[in-house]
């Protein structure tokens, strides 16, 4: 049976694939006991353990056995993905940390796929299970009023919003520079939000705003505030050098800091999404991660809403921390995919981060048609029109500029060719005057 080669080609696709799908250190500057495989040790330890925890349990207590199955199932799964999944483009601090955010991905999805072919009672019964208290939630659009007084302006008010809210919007979007590291996305993501408030206005009351709090506290403040601290955290990081050394090296007064700078990255690589030769297919792809962008933020305040529970509860804030944790990878997948030419494959966590979004989505609008009702027909055909007309203008805005940026770009470079061989030519013709001229300068000194 004849052997398959490769060709050139299909070795440099699979390659750049690997390098966002499953990154090798390439330098292991800390060479111990969490840089080498223990996949026996790891079997043995996590058998034994579970064989002492199932002889000390206790059969009258059936609520407590399920509760601890379930955790062990989790942490069992987290074994294997630490074995089987892919690390993604990360190995800082450690890939099997990104192994286990992958698996916990791959789970979160899995439970959302189950979640959907429930009822709305069996859904109820397993969130009251979770946390009976949830039984007593009610929603933040019950007891609170939006958008009342805009025109009463005081300091009181002002320093009122001043709270943990206002903190966490502003370190958010301190975040979100760091992971997308663009401007001119931070802020078409930011402007479009603030549209997407409006369009859902009606269905979620806590999307109601006054103008003070829309126009200052969030965009000019939180906003360009975070955006701009964390494009500066991106470009000190993007010019800085950096030297990595074996802890077994370094002085006695750097043997602390070694360890910790291994939760630093390992290198930051400058970002360019827009190209002046991008072709449509990238530019549409840009547009479709930010409508996934903002559907991952409108499925939190969807889900809350719907399932009734308040920001504070920690269904809410473990999902904005596991989703934050997840998009790191996912967005430097879709990067590559989207601008380098040999990665014919998106990665594995931004597949899976795309399915958690469409499937929030659907668990909304299965779960929340009563909510959903209340949407006019009339308003479902503006956003319709909207984004057929924003498709349409950027296909029409690729077709006419983009042919013609393609074309001016290939004449230029012909023109400078051009420009260079017709000054080779001087320059050749030049030489061989100079030398036919020392020529004839060296036999009339022969001939006196």
């Amino acid at each position: 049976m004849a052997i398959g080669t490769l060709s050139k080609d299909d070795v440099n696709y699979r390659l750049h694939f690997r390098m966002i799908n499953e990154q090798q250190v390439e330098d292991i500057t800390i060479e111990n006991f969490f840089y080498k495989p223990h996949t026996i040790t790891l079997l043995t330890a996590t058998v034994l353990s579970y064989r002492r925890s199932t002889r000390d349990r206790n059969d009258a207590d059936p609520d407590s056995n399920l509760r601890v199955g379930i955790v062990s199932v989790i942490s069992f799964f987290l074994v294997v993905s630490v074995l089987a999944f892919p690390n993604g483009p990360f190995t800082r601090p450690h890939s099997a940390i990104w192994r286990m955010v992958f698996g916990l991905s791959v789970m979160y999805f899995l439970f959302l796929v189950f979640s959907i072919f429930l009822s709305w009672d069996q859904v109820k019964s397993i969130m009251y299970w979770l946390d009976p208290n949830l039984r007593y939630a009610t929603r933040e659009a019950d007891i609170m009023e939006y958008a009342v007084n805009c025109h009463v302006i005081t300091w009181e008010r002002i320093l009122s919003h001043m709270d943990i809210f206002a903190f966490s919007h502003f370190w958010g979007w301190a975040m979100k520079p760091l992971l997308i590291r663009s401007y001119g996305l931070c802020w078409t993501i930011s402007i479009t939000w603030d549209l997407t408030e409006l369009f859902f206005m009606h269905l979620l009351p806590n999307f109601g705003e006054c103008w003070l709090d829309q126009v200052i506290l969030d965009i000019l403040l939180c906003n360009r505030g975070g955006i701009w601290l964390g494009m500066t955290i991106c470009r000190f990081l993007e010019m800085r050098t950096y030297h990595w050394a074996s802890i077994k090296y370094v002085y006695f007064r750097f043997c602390c800091k070694r360890p910790v700078l291994q939760f630093t990255p390992a290198s930051w690589t400058y970002v360019r999404w827009f190209d002046p030769k991008s072709s449509f297919q990238r530019i549409a792809g840009i547009y479709l991660f930010m409508i996934v962008w903002q559907l991952t933020e409108l499925n939190r305040f969807f889900l809350k809403h719907i399932f009734v529970f308040q920001a504070s509860h920690a269904l809410s804030w473990g999902r904005i921390l596991f989703i934050g944790i997840i998009t790191a990878p996912t967005v430097r997948q879709c990067y590559a995919y989207l601008t380098d030419t040999q990665c014919k494959r998106v990665g594995t966590q931004c597949w899976v981060f795309g399915a958690i979004a469409f499937l929030e989505a659907l668990a909304c609008v299965k779960f929340g048609q009563d909510l959903f009702s209340k949407n006019p027909g009339s308003l479902r055909h503006l956003m319709a029109f909207t984004t057929f007309l924003c498709l349409y203008g950027m296909v029409w805005y690729a077709e006419k500029y983009g042919f013609n940026l393609k074309v001016s770009t290939y004449f230029s470079e012909c023109d400078n060719t051009s420009d260079n061989g017709d000054k080779d030519v001087q320059h050749h013709k030049s030489e061989k005057k100079s030398k036919g001229g020392k020529k004839m300068q060296k036999n009339v000194t022969h001939v006196t």
